[in-house]
């Protein structure tokens, strides 16, 4: 990938990620070598890393250090495999897919979607968040049932989950977008949309920045995020991944990433079903 495609950083077993990784790694034989060169065709595991979704990944401002739920995923992952982690981090949910999709990095950590499917072959989910609406105080809507109603305008995210998932579902209200999903509440006052779309938990941030805005009850949609590599990889390599999420689930390894980095309103997936 080039740097005038997207922003990039390259962590190398950097900080205390991959220690974390290797402390809870599974007791499962090691993969075989050719399940490892399936994944990682450079010898190393290019891992990415979508800041457009604050609960699973984020860049200090100060440091410029990516870390996250997804980032540690990818550094156990690397463990598991005996792999140095190449970081390569984008803005944005479609670009991620992208990514993977053309083979400028081996796995990401997507929101499931049919029209995703596409040259990327998913995982079970390991976490599951919520979608909602934002709303200013003055808006007549007080239901997620209200919204879609001819004249009502949505701003979301481009190619994010819940862009691809409203343009599917929406029968009468218009949707507009924004190039990444952290601009969002900024083109909704901007334009003067009706609603803002998004995850729960950045809209929830954003109310506390913004005044004069509130959040519809409840949730519109459950989104799953998954991991993903390379359609072609092999199915042993989608075997192992499908058996690393699982593993990472079940041994708790989920849900204290979630805790350490104080992500709260997501919750671990369920077991994938057999």
């Amino acid at each position: 990938m080039t740097l005038s495609l997207t922003r990039r950083q390259t962590l190398l077993a950097l900080g205390t990620a991959p220690l974390l990784a290797a402390a809870g790694c599974a007791s499962r034989g090691a993969p075989a070598p050719a399940v490892v060169a399936g994944f990682a065709p450079t010898g190393r595991l290019r891992a990415c890393i979508n800041l457009g979704n604050p609960i699973l990944a984020r860049r200090d401002a100060a440091t410029q250090q990516v870390s996250g739920v997804s980032v540690d995923l990818a550094h156990r992952l690397g463990a598991r495999l005996g792999l140095a982690v190449e970081l390569v981090v984008v803005e944005a949910a479609a670009r991620s897919v992208e990514t993977v999709r053309s083979g400028q990095a081996d796995i990401g950590f997507f929101a499931v979607d049919p029209a995703r499917s596409q040259g990327v072959r998913f995982s079970a989910p390991y976490v599951q968040i919520e979608g909602a609406y934002l709303v200013r105080q003055a808006s007549p809507l007080t239901d997620n049932t209200q919204v879609d109603r001819a004249g009502t305008r949505i701003m979301v995210g481009r190619g994010s989950a819940y862009d691809l998932y409203l343009s599917r579902e929406l029968k009468a209200a218009t949707l507009m977008r924004t190039p990444t999903s952290p601009q969002v509440v900024a083109e909704f006052l901007a334009q003067n949309a009706d609603v803002a779309a998004g995850v729960k938990q950045q809209l929830e941030k954003d109310l506390k920045r913004v005044p004069g805005l509130r959040l519809l009850p409840g949730r519109f949609m459950v989104i799953e995020q998954a991991m993903g590599v390379q359609a072609g990889r092999g199915e042993a390599v989608e075997r192992e991944l499908a058996a690393f999420v699982e593993e990472a689930k079940a041994s708790g390894f989920v849900a204290e990433a979630l805790k350490r980095h104080g992500i709260q309103g997501a919750g671990v997936a369920p077991p994938a079903r057999a």
